[in-house]
Formats: C-alpha cells, sequence, structure tokens
C-alpha cells in the first residue's frame, strides 16, 4: 500500500505495481501545507480522490474519512463513506478507531462500501493519546489494541492498517487477525506494509519532520531542484530552446520576405497581410 494525492502520484503509485493505493488524509500536510490531519474537510478530500481515482485503473483504492465526517453517528458515517465513493471514484474508505467505531464500520459495510480499519496510534486523535506517541508498549496498552483489533474485524473491516506500534505486538495482532494488517511503524510482522509517497521518494522541503521509519527511497524534491536551475541557466544563456528542438522552421523563401518587412513597416507603418 502506498498514498496518492494526485493524478501524477497516482500514475506512479500503479505504474510501480501498488496492490492498494490510499488517498490518505496525510495529503492536508504534505500537499495542502496544512499544520495536521484535522484541518482537511470532506470537499477537498473529494477533490484528491477524482485527481488519483482518473490515474488508477488496477490497483484497489481506499480514501480516509476526515475528522468530523464520521464521529457524530454510524448514520452520518455512511452518508460520507457514499460520498467519498459515490463521489470521489474510490472504491473503499478508511476509518481511524477501535472498538468504539465497531458499530460505525458495521453500518457502513452492511450498506455494501469495504471499510479498512486503523488501530494503534490514530492520527486524527493524537491530541487525546499526547501527540503522536507508540501504542501498545505496556501490557494493558497491548491488550486493549487486540481487542480494538478484533472489534473491528468483527465489525466488517476487510483490512486492517496498524501504526505506531512494536514490532512484537504488531506481529501477535496479526496472527490472531484473519484479514491482513498493513503496518506502518509497526514492524514487518504485519501483512503488508504503507508509506506516504512524498515521505518515502523524497519530494518534500528541507526541514520536514520524518518519522524514525520512514526509509527515504529517493530524493525527488533534489533532483527537481536540480532540473529546473539547469532550466534556468540554459534559459538566462539562451541554450534552451536549441535550434533542434526550438520547433517550426521557415523556409528559406518566406524568411527571406519576413526579415526586410520589418524595416518597411518601420518606415512605411506596416503592410496589408495580402501582400506578404
Amino acid at each position: 500500500m502506498l498514498t496518492a494525492h494526485d493524478f501524477p502520484s497516482g500514475h506512479v503509485a500503479e505504474a510501480a505495481g501498488m496492490d492498494v493505493v490510499l488517498v490518505g488524509d496525510s495529503l492536508a500536510m504534505v500537499a495542502l501545507g496544512m499544520e495536521d490531519t484535522s484541518e482537511i474537510v470532506m470537499e477537498e478530500m473529494l477533490l484528491h480522490c477524482r485527481s488519483v481515482a482518473r490515474a488508477v485503473k488496477g490497483a484497489f483504492t481506499v480514501a480516509d474519512l476526515p475528522m468530523g465526517s464520521y464521529e457524530v453517528s454510524p448514520e452520518q458515517a455512511l452518508q460520507s463513506a457514499i460520498r467519498i465513493v459515490k463521489e470521489g471514484r474510490v472504491q473503499g474508505v478508511k476509518i481511524e478507531g477501535g472498538e468504539e467505531m465497531a458499530p460505525t464500520i458495521r453500518r457502513i459495510t452492511q450498506a455494501g462500501i469495504p471499510v479498512v480499519g486503523h488501530v494503534g496510534l490514530t492520527p486524527q486523535r493524537q491530541h487525546s493519546l499526547g501527540g503522536f506517541r507508540v501504542q501498545g508498549k505496556s501490557t494493558a496498552g497491548a491488550l486493549r489494541l487486540l481487542r480494538d483489533a478484533r472489534a473491528v474485524q468483527e465489525a466488517g473491516a476487510f483490512m486492517m492498517v496498524v501504526e505506531a506500534v512494536p514490532a512484537e505486538i504488531a506481529a501477535i495482532v496479526t496472527q490472531k487477525l484473519r484479514v491482513p494488517t498493513i503496518g506502518i511503524g509497526a514492524g514487518n510482522g504485519c501483512s503488508g506494509q504503507v508509506l506516504v509517497q512524498i515521505d518515502m521518494t523524497g519530494n518534500f522541503p528541507p526541514g520536514r519532520f520524518l518519522p524514525k521509519f520512514v526509509k527515504k527511497y529517493a530524493d525527488v524534491w533534489g533532483e527537481a531542484i536540480k532540473g529546473i536551475e539547469q532550466y534556468r541557466d540554459e534559459v538566462k544563456s539562451r541554450a534552451y530552446p536549441s535550434e533542434e528542438i526550438a520547433g517550426l522552421k521557415l523556409g528559406l523563401s518566406v524568411l527571406g520576405r519576413v526579415r526586410p518587412w520589418a524595416t518597411v513597416q518601420e518606415i512605411a507603418g506596416g503592410l496589408k497581410n495580402e501582400e506578404l
């Protein structure tokens, strides 16, 4: 699984062979420059979902239900899920939360919409969790995580993201569930993994905080800067565009008539089009 937030990133994810493409609410920060995921609203998610869906035709597409669109009641959540599938053109939704979200997940799945669960660290609730902290470190925390995962599974989720959980606990959760788990900062014992595409491709400005579990596989930002700087320099030096790529060339007969016309125009006020 990999995130995508627009048409090009959707194409890249599919071309690279991703099984699942997630339109994550992390796009609030990486694409829109917001402070955290709580800022993004449904209309913004819908716009980005449609953009990704136009690019991804083979992989399964999932989108986060943004904060404020599903917590009030199962009916509110169902209405939001219908919108994001119908208008956003994705195939499923992802919902953060554990045992307390089981009725909501059940309501959505009963309506025929696939749901991906999300347990462990749930970024939309970071303030109630004391920030971005590892979950399930204590005995009580680990048992609570396992209860949450089982409840989400029994409610009908067909897949589950497990975030910021000790590798040993994430592996136990994976072993105890029937549905696949997708880890992010949860070790390699999960069924699969997910990363934010912007992070793992290095397509971000200097100073961006990266969790220690993120591996930077490329330096897209650096390569883009190099390319744009070269373009700038070649435009200033008139090396670009070169004669080979400058475009259509005029025939000598036309060029021979155009050159003297500029002088005639300056002296006589121009020639009529039909005289050229």
